[in-house]
């Protein structure tokens, strides 16, 4: 059977996340609809990441099976096709080895949280980022940022329900910049923990407003405890950006 890689893009709002769910619609469930749509075929949708209800994708990868081959534009616009007026398009298709698997052989994911720093309401942005009124320092919050980079144990900054057989991971990267009044939070590690993004996030904005210290940050971070992390951040301003093979 052939194997074809699939780069996707969506919006996260509408949806339950990424995995097929009970309590409503997911971006796995529109693209299981749309390729057996397209060629009558029951197929699994294997992606790279979970993502959230709420959160975004830039590129997001999954593979499918199909039974015979088909052309790689094909297979994207009839997708495509079928997923309309979903926000779920697929940008790329593409044939690959029968061993390549959109999950396991992933080597490094990239996310990028966006927050808009400003006092008004998000309009055109509502949805897409997180808006925070109070000034935010991004100089501050990146030093401290950094005392997360590397291998940890980061029991405090993962959801309780957290299902990964361990809490040690090593975030490669970890960076806060800015943009005129808004702040990209980039991330990227091999694997993450559920909700160790957005946990970050709302504790590395506690230090933007000077309400923690690094030193706090760094505390939160050897307590080992969930009950030491900050508010968590929406989802809203999450997005899986890129998977590297």
């Amino acid at each position: 059977m052939p194997r074809y890689k699939l780069l996707i893009e969506y919006d996260g709002a509408p949806f339950v996340g990424w995995q097929v769910q009970r309590n409503g619609v997911s971006v796995q469930g529109v693209l299981t609809a749309a390729v057996a749509a397209f060629c009558g075929e029951d197929v699994h949708v294997q992606g790279a990441g979970r993502t959230d209800a709420g959160v975004h994708a830039l590129g997001q990868v999954a593979h499918i099976d199909l039974a015979k081959p088909w052309g790689t534009d094909t297979i994207r616009d009839a997708i495509n096709a079928h997923l309309r007026p979903r926000p779920v398009a697929v940008l790329k298709a593409e044939a690959v080895a029968d061993d390549f698997d959109a999950r396991f052989s992933a080597r490094q994911r990239h996310y990028l949280y966006r927050i808009l720093n400003r006092r008004p309401d998000l309009t055109l942005e509502a949805g897409r980022a997180w808006r925070a009124p109070r000034p935010l320092d991004e100089s501050v919050m990146h030093e401290a940022a950094q005392c997360l980079v590397g291998r940890h144990d980061f029991t405090t900054f993962r959801a309780a329900e957290c299902q990964a057989k361990s809490p040690v991971k090593t975030l490669d990267r970890l960076d806060v910049e800015r943009y005129l009044d808004e702040l990209r939070i980039h991330t990227s590690a091999r694997s993450f923990l559920h909700h160790q993004v957005r946990s970050i996030v709302g504790s590395l904005v506690q230090v933007g407003e000077g309400r923690w210290s690094a030193g706090d940050l760094s505390r939160a971070l050897a307590a080992r405890d969930r009950r030491a992390c900050g508010p968590v951040a929406p989802p809203d301003g999450l997005y899986l950006v890129k998977v590297d093979y």
